[in-house]
Formats: C-alpha cells, sequence, structure tokens
C-alpha cells in the first residue's frame, strides 16, 4: 500500500532484480549500513509510487576523511546520520513477496517483485509516516458514526494511525494474503490492535478478497479506505466504474470512500505531452476518472506533495467545509485537508 520511490543501494541489500523466492538470508551480524543517501524520495511518472528499494545506481563509497572544506563537525553530523538496518523475515506466499526490515526509526513491509513499502511502523515517540498513510486518519471526522473498513490492510499502518488517534473507532480490515496478517501480527503489533482497547474501539480482520459479495455488511460502512496494490500498481478492477457502484452500495447513508489513486497513469498520457491545469491534473489518474465517471460531481482529490510521494487520494461526497474539517483532526493534518479541491466535472 504506498508512496513515492526510496532507492536502497546495492550495498545494502543484493542487486536488483532479487527473487525473494531464492533469498534465504544468513545470519544478520556484521548489520549492513545504510547512508541517508541510500534513501532517496523519488516521484513517479506512472503509477507504480509506492516505495521501491530496487538499486538505481551505484553509490560512490564513504570519504572517511573529511574534504577541506568540510568541518570535523560536519564530518562527523554525517557519520552520526549513518543507519543500520535488519532484514526480519522473507517469504514468497500464493499472493506477495514478503520482504520486512528494521531500523533504528522504524519497521517496513516490503511487497512484490517491486520491493514497494506497503506499511511502516514507527518506533519512539513519533507515530506519523509523513506519507499518505497519515491522510486516511483524517476521514472519520466527516463521516458517520459507525465502522470504518480499510480495503488492503496490508501491516497495519493505518489501523494504527486511526486507533492511535480515534481509540473508540470500530475497524475492520480486509487482506487477501493470510501468511501476510500474520507476519503482521508478529512484527508489526497487529494483534493488539485486536484486542477491545479501554474505550471499545478496536480492529477486526477479515483475510479474504475485498471485492467478493460476501463482504456486504447489511447496515454499512460510515466508511471505506481503498489501499489496494499489485506489482506496484493500483488493481485494475478500480478503473472499472461499476466496481466503484459496488463498492458505494457499501455504504451506510452519508458514508465515504476513501482511496489511495496512486501516480499518473501510463494510460492517462496516450504517449502524449499533457499540460492540464492545476485544478486537472487528477486527469493524469485513470483511477480518479474512473470514480469521477461513476459519482458524477461528487469526487474530490488531492495530491501528496513531492517529498511525501505524489500521490493521488480521492474521496467521494461532498466537498467537506474545509474550515470546520481542518479544526476536528490532529494539528500535524490540519493544513493537509484545506488541500482537498473538487473534481470539476468530466464534460
Amino acid at each position: 500500500m504506498f508512496w513515492s520511490s526510496i532507492s536502497l543501494s546495492p550495498t545494502a541489500i543484493a542487486s536488483p532484480p532479487f527473487p525473494l523466492t531464492e533469498l534465504f538470508f544468513p545470519p544478520l551480524s556484521p548489520t549492513p549500513t545504510l547512508t541517508p543517501a541510500t534513501f532517496k524520495l523519488r516521484s513517479s511518472s506512472t503509477c507504480c509510487t509506492k516505495t521501491d528499494l530496487t538499486s538505481q545506481h551505484e553509490e560512490t563509497p564513504p570519504n572517511p576523511y573529511p574534504k577541506q572544506d568540510e568541518t570535523p563537525q560536519a564530518a562527523a553530523a554525517a557519520a552520526a546520520e549513518e543507519e543500520t538496518f535488519q532484514v526480519l523475515t522473507a517469504i514468497h506466499t500464493q499472493y506477495n513477496d514478503i520482504l520486512i526490515f528494521d531500523t533504528p526509526q522504524s519497521r517496513m513491509l516490503l511487497l512484490d517483485s517491486t520491493h514497494n513499502v506497503h506499511s511502516v511502523l514507527q518506533k519512539g515517540d513519533e507515530k506519523w509516516t509523513g506519507s499518505y498513510w497519515d491522510e486516511f486518519v483524517s476521514l472519520p471526522p466527516i463521516v458517520p458514526e459507525g465502522p470504518i473498513a480499510i480495503y488492503g490492510l496490508g501491516g497495519g499502518t493505518a489501523a494504527h494511525l486511526m486507533l492511535d488517534v480515534w481509540p473508540s473507532l470500530q475497524l475492520e480490515g480486509w487482506e487477501i494474503d493470510e501468511i501476510l496478517i500474520d507476519k503482521a501480527r508478529e512484527y508489526f503489533g497487529l494483534s493488539n490492535l485486536e484486542k477491545c482497547n479501554d474505550v471499545g474501539g478496536q480492529l477486526q480482520v477479515h483475510i479474504d478478497d475485498a471485492f467478493s459479495h460476501e463482504q456486504h455488511r447489511p447496515s454499512g460502512y460510515a466508511g471505506i479506505i481503498i489501499d489496494l496494490f499489485s506489482d506496484g500498481k493500483v488493481l485494475s478492477q478500480l478503473q472499472e466504474v461499476e466496481i466503484w457502484l459496488e463498492l458505494s452500495d457499501r455504504l451506510m447513508p452519508g458514508g465515504r470512500l476513501m482511496v489511495n489513486c496512486g501516480g499518473v497513469s501510463e494510460s492517462s498520457l496516450d504517449g502524449k505531452v499533457q499540460h492540464p491545469s492545476i485544478d486537472d491534473i487528477w486527469m493524469q489518474n485513470t483511477t480518479i476518472k474512473a470514480l469521477a465517471e461513476a459519482f458524477p460531481g461528487q469526487v474530490n482529490w488531492k495530491r501528496m506533495p513531492e517529498s511525501q510521494g505524489q500521490n493521488y487520494l480521492a474521496l467521494t461526497g461532498p466537498l467537506p467545509d474545509l474550515t470546520s474539517w481542518s479544526a476536528m483532526v490532529p494539528s500535524c493534518l490540519s493544513e493537509a485537508v484545506k488541500q482537498w479541491k473538487h473534481c470539476r466535472p468530466l464534460h
């Protein structure tokens, strides 16, 4: 389920492409090192906009001696920024190639052959990811009271954040890969969310296809968060109007869909250079275009900043009052919600 691309140098992990089915990790000592330069955010010109840990180029080994114009203090600070990581598990399943690794600051879940980051669990006092998962936390104040579904649970990043901010929420997470859920329970604390907390909130996990017709809750969901990717791309079904109409039928009156729509879609460019206005750049994303066709006049969009991956997000229903919405969310999201815009009619 994610964000912009992060390049991992070949000194830190095997040179790509490396099939996880053939990667049996030796003892994790000595631990390889990652420098800050190893992780590089870059925008994507395709819908593959989750975090990519494939190598893009060879890195020059760090110079242990400071440049003449580099102070000893600056050299020491750069050395202090070096970061170690450990691979915790690597396994192939029917649905995924799963790789989980640790750094001192966070734990990350990588899936499929693209090695995209689908979940992040921060350590220490900082819980926010600086990516689209944070945006999902803004949904509860603008939907009716009731359960919220997460389609594409992954390691549970969105569920962790939402229950931290809104502890009384009833969440239902859907994930098709049972082994992935087992790993999320083991390494991402998912089992803690499945226990009813002091104010009655909890996460209920469903291991099944989110599109299954059997998954319709008779009373409907207050909101559905949709974060469904495969091989680095938004599921192809989400470019179909009929699917969105079916998903909308699972909402209670006043309910909303909030969707991670990935980046600029290759098919939307059609080999042509396009220069849409700032209010119409959402048309570069085929998922939002399908939503706009399914729900004319009832779709809103925003694009994450370059530093956070440039993913497009969509929200169904009338555009909320942004000032009121801003006042109801955590302070770190108050400006972010003001960036939502209404999708102008396609015709």
